[in-house]
C-alpha cells in the first residue's frame, strides 16, 4: 500500500514507457511527463493493466476473507453467550465500511489535488468516490474498480479490530454509530497523511500495508472504547484477575488460519504492481517474509508463555502468531527471511506481555486485540527504520504518535457522546443472561445451557 512512483523497472526503457501505470489512483503525485519509447518485446500496456488489476482483486477478496477469520476468531474466543452478537457485529460492520467508504471515505483517503487543508485533510464530498468504479484507461496501469475495491477491504479490517475488544458488554447500536465514524472519517483521514500523499509521506514515514495506519488505528479505538465501556462484570472480582474461557478453541483456531492466509493479500498486493518481473519477484519476497513472521511470533508465544505459566496457552499462540503478522506489515520487503522471523518474534513475545499489563490497569480486552494489533503494530512501524533506508527511527516515532493521538482522541470523544446520550453498556442483567438474548434475541448454540 506504500506510495510508488511507477512500476520497478524490469528494464529502464519498460520503467519509462509505463511510469505511473502501477499505482492507485489518486494514492500519490503525478508523475513527470516523459518520452514514451517502444515497450520491450513481450511487454504491452493491456498486460500490465490486466496483471495489475488482478493482484487487486485478487489480494481484495483475500483481505475480504480476513472478515471471516476476525468473525471465527471472536466468537470462539466469546463465551458462547453471546456468540450471535459477535457474528452479527462481524456482518454488518463490513456492510457499514463498504458504503461509507464509497460515500466519504475513499476521497478523503486519497484526495488528490483536492485538500481541503493540504496534506492533513480531503474534501468530504466528490465525483471521484462515487466514479471509482468504472473501467479506467489502460495508460492508468490499472482498473480503477480494483483499486477502490482494494482499499475498501483495508477500511473494513480496521473496523473489526475493534470488534473483538469491546465484546460482551456493548450495545449494537452505539457499536454500528461508531463504525460509520471510524470508517468513514477517522481511518480515511489519518490514512491519507501517508498512502493519499498527507504530510507523513512528505516528511518520509514509512508504513508499508498499515501496521499503524490499520491496524494500530483499530488499535487506539478499541482502547478508548474498552476504558471509556469498562471491563465486564467480575473479570477483575477482588482485585483477581478471573478467567472467562471462550466457547470453542477449535473455531478460534480456524480464524486465526484464515487471517493468515489473508494476510498473503494484505501485504502482498500492497506491492501495488505485478507488471514486471522485479515486482513479481516482490510480491514472492513480501510473501515469505509475511510467512516468516507469523511463524516466528506463535514460536516466540509457544515459549514465552511456557516461561511466564509453566503451560503453552493456545489462545497466546493464536495471538503471537497474528502480531508476527502485524509486525512484519509495516516492513515485508526489506528484512531478510532471518529478520522477519525476528520482528515477527519480538511482536508475538509484545503481545504475549502486554496482556498481563492491561489485565492490571482493568482495561478488559476480550480477544486481546489491543496486544495484537496496537502494541505489536507500533513495534513493527518503529522498526521499519532499521531495514529501510527510506526512513528513520524520529520519523516513524512521529507518525505512531500522530495517529495515535488523533485516533485515540477523536474515538474517545465519541464513545463519551455515545455514553452520554444513548449509552452504551447493556444492563447488568442483559449481560449475565448473555447479549445473544437480550441484544438478538436468538442463541448460536440454543440446545445448550448456558452458565450464567
Amino acid at each position: 500500500m506504500r506510495k510508488l512512483p511507477a512500476i520497478k523497472p524490469m528494464i529502464p526503457a519498460l520503467a519509462l514507457a509505463v511510469a505511473g501505470l502501477a499505482v492507485p489512483a489518486l494514492a500519490q503525485e503525478a508523475a513527470p511527463a516523459a518520452a514514451e519509447p517502444a515497450l520491450p518485446a513481450g511487454i504491452s500496456l493491456d498486460g500490465v493493466y490486466v496483471f495489475n488489476t488482478l493482484l487487486f482483486l485478487i489480494g481484495g477478496f483475500l483481505v475480504m476473507w480476513m472478515a471471516a477469520g476476525f468473525a471465527m476468531l471472536e466468537a470462539g474466543l466469546v463465551r458462547s453467550k453471546n456468540v450471535t452478537t459477535q457474528l452479527f457485529k462481524n456482518i454488518v460492520l463490513f456492510a457499514i465500511a463498504g458504503i461509507m467508504y464509497w460515500i466519504v471515505g475513499y476521497n478523503l483517503m486519497y484526495p488528490g489535488d483536492g485538500w481541503a487543508i493540504p496534506g492533513y485533510l480531503g474534501q468530504l464530498f466528490s465525483p471521484k468516490a462515487i466514479d471509482a468504479v468504472a473501467t479506467g484507461a489502460v495508460d492508468d496501469g490499472y482498473s480503477a474498480g480494483s483499486d477502490f475495491f482494494f482499499q475498501l477491504m483495508f477500511c473494513a479490517t480496521t473496523a473489526s479490530i475493534v470488534s473483538g475488544t469491546l465484546a460482551e458488554r456493548i450495545k449494537l447500536w452505539p457499536f454500528m454509530i461508531f463504525t460509520v465514524i471510524l470508517t468513514g472519517l477517522i481511518y480515511p483521514i489519518e490514512a491519507s497523511w501517508k498512502w493519499g500523499g498527507g504530510w507523513l509521506n512528505e516528511m518520509g514515514f514509512g508504513d508499508f500495508a498499515g501496521s499503524t495506519l490499520v491496524h494500530a488505528t483499530g488499535g487506539f479505538a478499541a482502547l478508548a472504547g474498552a476504558i471509556v465501556l469498562g471491563p465486564r462484570l467480575g473479570r477483575y472480582k477482588g482485585g483477581v484477575v478471573q478467567p472467562f474461557p471462550g466457547s470453542n478453541l477449535a473455531l478460534a483456531t480456524l480464524g486465526t488460519f484464515i487471517l493468515w492466509l489473508g494476510w498473503f493479500g494484505f501485504n502482498g498486493a500492497s506491492q501495488l504492481a505485478i507488471g514486471s518481473v522485479n515486482d513479481a519477484a516482490d510480491v514472492s519476497r513480501i510473501f515469505v517474509n509475511t510467512n516468516m513472521a507469523a511463524s516466528g511470533g506463535a514460536v516466540a508465544a509457544v515459549i514465552a508463555t511456557q516461561i511466564l505459566y509453566g503451560k503453552i496457552d493456545l489462545t497466546m499462540v493464536l495471538n503471537g502468531a497474528l502480531a508476527g503478522l502485524v509486525s512484519i506489515t509495516a516492513e515485508p520487503l526489506f528484512p531478510s527471511i532471518g529478520g522477519s522471523v525476528l520482528i515477527g518474534a519480538v511482536g508475538g513475545v509484545i503481545a504475549v506481555l502486554a496482556v498481563p499489563v492491561l489485565d492490571k490497569l482493568k482495561i478488559d480486552d476480550v480477544v486481546g486485540a489491543i496486544p495484537v494489533h496496537l502494541c505489536a503494530g507500533i513495534w513493527g512501524t518503529f522498526i521499519v527504520a532499521a531495514t529501510n533506508p527510506d526512513t528513520n527511527f524520529m520519523t516513524q516515532i512521529v507518525g505512531i504518535v500522530a495517529i495515535g493521538a488523533f485516533t485515540f482522541v477523536v474515538s474517545m470523544v465519541v464513545w463519551l457522546v455515545l455514553k452520554a446520550t444513548m449509552g452504551i453498556r447493556v444492563n447488568p442483567e442483559a449481560e449475565i443472561n448473555g447479549l445473544d438474548v437480550s441484544e438478538m434475541g436468538m442463541e448460536a448454540y440454543p440446545d445448550f445451557v448456558h452458565a450464567k
